[in-house]
C-alpha cells in the first residue's frame, strides 16, 4: 500500500482518537510513532530524541512559573493586586470589571500561565462583580478573557516553549511580550467599559486616594515580585531560570512569614498541582521534537509553503494567512500543541518574507492566547465556566465581543513591529 495512504489513515485514526478526548500527547505520540513505522525512520531516535528534547537548563524555568503562579495564589498577594486595581478604577463606570482584567494582566506578570490567571482572578473577581451588579455571564467572560494575556506578558510559559523549539533568546521573547500585553488589557479595559456604560453595570464611586495608598502598600508583595521578574530580566541581572528561581523562593517566604496565608501542612498539595501540571507541558515539548523531525521527512514546510503562496508572495498576505492559520488552529487546540505543530512550520516562512523572527512569534502566540476564548475549544472559557458554575454557551456570547477587541490588538500588534521589538535592547 502507498505511503500517503498509509499516513492518511494513521492520522485519521489519531483523529478519531483525539474526538474520543484521548489527551493530545498522546494523540501526537501515536502518530509520530505509526508514520515513523511508515516511512521506516528508527523508533530508536524516539527514544533518544525524548530525552535530549527536555535535557535544556533554560527549560528549569517551566516548572518554576508555574510553581510561582500557584504560591502567589495561595500567598493572597492575587486578592491584594485585585484590591489595588479597583481602588484605581472604581471611580469609572465598570470600574470593577476594568480592574478585573487589569488584574489578570498584573497576575500575569508573574504567574505566566492563562488558566491560572483565569481560575485565580476569575474566582476572586466573579462573586464581587455579580454582587455590584454586573451580568453574571458577562463577569465569567470578562475574566475568561483577561487570561489570555497570562501567555503574553512576561514571564510566559509558552514563550519559554516557543524559544526553546525555534531557538530564539527566551529574554528576548520575554522583553517583547510587555507591549503587547499591556495593548491587549487596554482593548479589552476598552471593551469591558464600553459593555458596561451602554448596560449600566456596576457602581460608580469618586476615586479615593487613601484607599489607593493603603491598596497599594498591602499589594507591595506583588509588585515586587514583577519587578523582581521584568527588572531582572530587563537588565540582563538574571536569566529567565534564575529569575524564576529567585520569584519562587520570594513567593514562598512571603507567605509563609509576612502574609501567613500558606501553611507548611499545604505545601504538599501546591508543589502537587504544579508538578501536575509540569507533568503534562514536558512530554509535550519532549515528543513535539520528534514530530517536527516527522514533518522535515514529509515536506511539511513545503507544503505549507505552497498553500501560502497560493494567496500571493507579498509579505503582508503571507502574514495574514499565517495569523488565519493560527486562529484557526487555536479554535480546536490549546496554545501548546499550536504552538508545537505550527511555529516550526510557519516562523521560517514569515522570516524568509522579512518578518522579524522575534516580531513573529509575538504575532504567532497572541493569535495563540485569542484561542483561549475561542469556540469550540476556548480553554479559559471551560476554566471560567468550572470556576464560576456559568454554562460554557452563555459565557460565549460576551467571549466573542472581546475577541474582536483583541484582534484589533493583534493587528496592530502584528504590522507596527516597535510593539514586540521597541523594548529589546540593541546589541551594538
Amino acid at each position: 500500500m502507498d505511503n500517503s495512504i498509509l499516513i492518511t489513515l494513521v492520522s485519521v485514526g489519531v483523529i478519531a482518537l483525539f474526538l474520543l478526548g484521548v489527551p493530545i500527547f498522546l494523540v501526537i505520540a501515536l502518530w509520530v510513532t505509526g508514520v515513523s513505522i511508515v516511512i521506516d525512520f528508527t523508533l530508536a531516535n524516539i527514544g533518544v530524541t525524548l530525552f535530549e528534547g527536555l535535557n535544556f537548563f533554560g527549560l528549569l524555568s517551566l516548572p518554576l512559573f508555574i510553581l510561582t503562579g500557584d504560591l502567589i495564589a495561595a500567598a493572597g498577594i492575587a486578592t491584594r493586586l485585585a484590591n489595588f486595581a479597583h481602588a484605581c478604577l472604581s471611580w469609572m463606570r465598570g470600574g470593577l470589571g476594568l480592574a478585573t482584567i487589569g488584574s489578570c494582566g498584573m497576575f500575569a506578570a508573574i504567574s505566566g500561565s492563562n488558566s491560572a490567571t483565569t481560575a485565580t482572578i476569575g474566582g476572586i473577581m466573579h462573586p464581587l462583580l455579580k454582587k455590584d451588579g454586573y451580568d453574571s455571564r458577562f463577569a465569567a467572560a470578562t475574566a475568561a478573557a483577561g487570561g489570555t494575556v497570562g501567555i503574553i506578558i512576561p514571564p510566559s510559559i509558552i514563550f519559554i516553549v516557543y524559544g526553546f523549539l525555534m531557538n530564539l533568546s527566551i529574554s528576548d521573547l520575554f522583553v517583547a511580550g510587555i507591549l503587547p500585553g499591556i495593548l491587549m488589557v487596554i482593548a479589552m479595559q476598552g471593551v469591558c467599559w464600553y459593555l458596561c456604560k451602554k448596560n449600566g453595570w456596576g457602581s460608580v464611586s469618586p476615586l479615593d486616594m487613601k484607599r489607593v495608598l493603603h491598596t497599594g502598600r498591602s499589594a507591595y508583595l506583588g509588585f515586587f515580585a514583577i519587578f523582581i521578574v521584568i527588572f531582572g530580566i530587563y537588565s540582563g541581572i538574571f536569566s529567565p531560570t534564575e529569575a524564576a528561581a529567585i520569584t519562587v523562593g520570594f513567593c514562598l517566604l512571603a507567605g509563609l512569614l509576612i502574609t501567613r496565608e500558606i501553611k507548611w501542612r499545604a505545601l504538599p498539595d501546591i508543589l502537587l498541582r504544579s508538578g501536575q501540571l509540569t507533568g503534562m507541558l514536558a512530554p509535550m515539548i519532549a515528543i513535539s521534537i520528534v514530530m517536527q523531525q516527522v514533518f522535515g521527512l514529509l515536506g511539511a514546510g513545503e507544503a505549507v509553503a505552497a498553500f501560502i503562496a497560493w494567496f500571493g508572495s507579498g509579505d503582508i498576505v503571507v502574514l495574514l494567512v499565517c495569523m488565519g492559520i493560527v486562529l484557526a488552529a487555536g479554535c480546536i487546540l490549546e496554545s501548546l500543541p499550536v504552538t508545537v505543530i505550527f511555529a516550526p512550520i510557519l516562523a521560517p516562512i514569515a522570516v524568509a518574507t522579512g518578518v522579524d523572527p522575534v516580531h513573529f512569534s509575538v504575532i504567532f502566540l497572541v493569535g495563540a492566547a485569542i484561542g483561549f476564548i475561542t469556540p469550540p475549544f476556548g480553554l479559559n472559557l471551560f476554566v471560567a465556566s468550572g470556576v464560576t458554575g456559568i454554562p460554557y454557551s452563555q459565557i460565549v456570547r460576551y467571549a466573542m465581543v472581546y475577541m474582536l477587541g483583541l484582534i484589533i490588538a493583534w493587528l496592530i500588534v502584528a504590522f507596527v513591529p516597535w510593539f514586540s521589538l521597541g523594548l529589546i535592547p540593541k546589541v551594538g
